[in-house]
């Protein structure tokens, strides 16, 4: 089975479906790996690497399309280059379905089965093959290095001999895969970040970031479906254009990143706002490609308006074609294993991540998949105890229980001090009794508020601590052997019992709410 790699003919496109890092991955499950010549040398992967991997390098266009069994490609083909696809075969690349019927159209026409890679659930299971993301994370990173390239001062804060350098204020909305990974790398660059998005579970992401998670006053979760948000309410909106219009006025750079799923990008900077920043100030529009967050972008186009820069770039991954093939490869590489080796491959539409990004079955519409029916239904009833459970206890106390454990005792004792001095008796009562009381509040006291570890140590140090008391007999202590090891023990064990202490209130110091 033919597995090719045709290259990318899209207008300033410089990475590859596949890195030669995953030509041995394919090759295990079976397939013979061809790649077009020149295909990785805009990603800095020359045919040598391929061939060295273990690839077939063809150089005919023609013949790479016509071939392949299986088409692994990044950007949609053009009309032309479905009209090359072998009739039946299948093509694996983004498909953005919604706005290319016409390809669609062509593709069913020729018994295409495709699948896109942008159609893949955002679901747990499916988070290796999320080829958004991972482009999304490359976005985000890169959008801070044109920002940094556009900005005239330093995003760190310097203290120098020249002079003071302030460091640089970044606001970001959105702080989704992109945007988190915007707030990663300006922070890592010195500057302050600020971050906004209409979900409040991502606060605690923000902040593990080191960036400030800007809230409104608004009880109102914006948390969608596939991890991205939802429209908001006229009154939220208001709130947080509000809240725009005043960070507009502060920071230095803005990076936006707010997209919805089949609509218009929502425009959260205006015209107004754009004049209200500070000269030199930066605008990155991560939602260019959808129409952009700030009313002033212009997709594919950087410039200048009102003295603040305006980045529209729809390329932003492409910039970084190295290591955006490695992880689209490492995408493909997942997915395609999900389909099987050449001997069991096979389109399941059982499975919720295939049928999820399939678009044409042999050439027949498979888009959208059908919604994924969340039960409702009220979880079940614990089942009631086994018969022997119920036997156990009709059928009277255990022989372990505490009441015979305590008569067992008594006899040992009994037994032990019949002639026994009465030294041996008291040290020996003490210590039984030390050891029940121990148990019966150790084991009574739930995990989470004392961890059984630090519980049985502390048991064990409170034992210690009697006996080393009961040791340090006699008016001269210091002078007697065993009186000197009693109170080495009651050192040893007084600071184990209050470190126990000491670490516990710590851990329960975290769940507290602040």
């Amino acid at each position: 089975m033919k597995l090719c790699i045709p290259k990318e003919t899209h207008a300033a496109e410089k990475r590859v479906a596949i890195s030669p890092d995953n030509v041995s991955a394919f090759a295990k499950l079976g397939y013979e790996v061809r790649v077009e010549s020149g295909a990785g040398e805009s990603a800095h992967f020359p045919d040598s690497t391929y061939e060295s991997a273990g690839a077939t390098i063809v150089s005919d266009t023609t013949e790479i399309w016509g071939q392949a069994d299986l088409l692994l490609k990044l950007n949609p083909p053009t009309l032309e280059e479905a009209s090359l696809i072998r009739e039946g075969a299948t093509l694996i690349s983004f498909a953005y379905p919604a706005r290319n019927e016409d390809l669609l159209k062509a593709l069913g026409d020729r018994k295409i089965t495709f699948l896109g890679m942008d159609c893949v659930p955002r679901i747990s299971r499916a988070q290796s093959m999320d080829a958004l993301s991972s482009m999304a994370n490359v976005a985000g990173y890169r959008a801070v290095v044109e920002a940094s390239h556009r900005f005239g001062r330093f995003f760190t804060g310097q203290i120098t001999a020249a002079g003071k350098v302030p460091p640089a204020k970044i606001l970001v909305i959105g702080a989704g895969v992109a945007g988190l990974a915007a707030i990663g790398a300006a922070r890592n660059m010195g500057a302050i970040v600020r971050a906004f998005d209409t979900r409040p579970a991502v606060k605690e992401e923000v902040k593990s970031l080191g960036g400030e998670f800007l809230e409104l006053d608004f009880e109102e979760d914006g948390s969608g479906s596939g991890g991205y948000a939802k429209v908001m309410s006229k009154e939220f909106i208001e709130a947080e254009m509000k809240l725009f219009a005043e960070q507009a006025e502060e920071v230095d750079v803005i990076i936006t990143t707010a997209m919805i799923p089949g609509k218009k990008s929502p425009v959260l900077i205006t015209e107004d706002m754009v004049k209200s920043m500070k000269r030199g100030s930066v605008i990155v529009d991560l939602a260019a490609e959808g129409g952009g967050n700030c009313e002033l972008t212009e997709p594919g186009e950087a410039k200048v308006v009102h003295g603040v820069n305006v980045l529209g770039y729809t390329d932003l991954p492409s910039r970084l074609p190295t290591q955006s093939s490695r992880l689209y490869g490492n995408n493909l590489v997942k997915l395609v294993h999900l389909l099987g080796q050449v001997d069991e491959f096979s389109i399941n539409q059982e499975d919720e991540v295939v049928r999820g990004a399939l678009v044409l079955d042999e050439g027949k519409l498979s888009w959208p998949p059908p919604k994924v029916e969340v039960s409702q239904k009220p979880a079940q009833p614990k089942q009631s105890a086994s018969p022997v459970s119920e036997e156990k206890k009709a059928g009277g106390a255990s022989i372990f229980s505490p009441g015979m454990m305590l008569g067992a005792l008594a006899l040992i004792l009994l037994a032990l001090g019949w002639k026994g001095e009465n030294e041996f008796l008291d040290q020996l009562t003490v210590f039984v009794l030390a050891c029940f009381v121990g148990y019966m509040v150790v084991w009574n006291v739930s995990p989470s508020l004392h961890t059984p570890l630090m519980s049985v140590t502390n048991a064990i140090s409170g034992i210690i601590l009697i006996g080393g008391m009961l040791f340090v007999t006699g008016a001269e202590p210091w002078a007697d052997t065993k009186s000197i090891l009693a109170g080495v023990a009651i050192f040893l064990a007084t600071i184990n019992v209050a470190g126990g202490f000491l670490v516990t209130h710590r851990m329960l110091k975290m769940f507290r709410k602040e």
